[in-house]
């Protein structure tokens, strides 16, 4: 059984497609492996913000995205650095109003964007999260 705050035990996958319970999250999976080639790697952050367990999808050294699950849903969490700002923002007219509202929305820290996206089941944010994700690949 999977416990996101428990950190003694390390979830497996099955887990953590068990506890999130959305068709959106195997996709996701699915989506990752076949176009980048990489598998989630779950690590447990003690940071106050997101206190428990989450999903690493690193390229190399170079990090994809963060997943953070939530019971029926989960967060995407995508970092827009200076070397993707100006693409990201050439394309962002064309990503739906609640992507271009909380690019908008968020605060640049040291020339980056931390872009929190959550994803409920058959989220209309779900192909805007794989867009932004392959702008962090370019």
């Amino acid at each position: 059984m999977f416990y996101r705050e428990d950190s003694t035990h390390t979830p497996s996958a099955d887990e953590m497609s068990n506890y999130i319970a959305n068709p959106i999250w195997n996709n996701f999976c699915r989506h990752m492996e076949q176009t980048y080639h990489v598998k989630p790697s779950f690590t447990f952050s003690k940071c106050s913000m997101e206190y428990g367990w989450n999903a690493k999808f690193k390229k190399g050294r170079r990090a994809l995205c963060t997943v953070y699950p939530r019971e029926g849903r989960f967060a995407a969490l995508v970092v827009i650095g200076q070397k993707e700002k100006v693409l990201f923002e050439q394309e962002l007219p064309t990503f739906c109003p609640a992507i271009q509202q909380l690019y908008h929305d968020t605060k640049e820290c040291n020339g980056q964007k931390w872009l929190f996206i959550e994803l409920g089941e058959d989220d209309p944010k779900y192909d805007d999260v794989k867009r932004v994700i392959h702008i962090r690949t370019c």
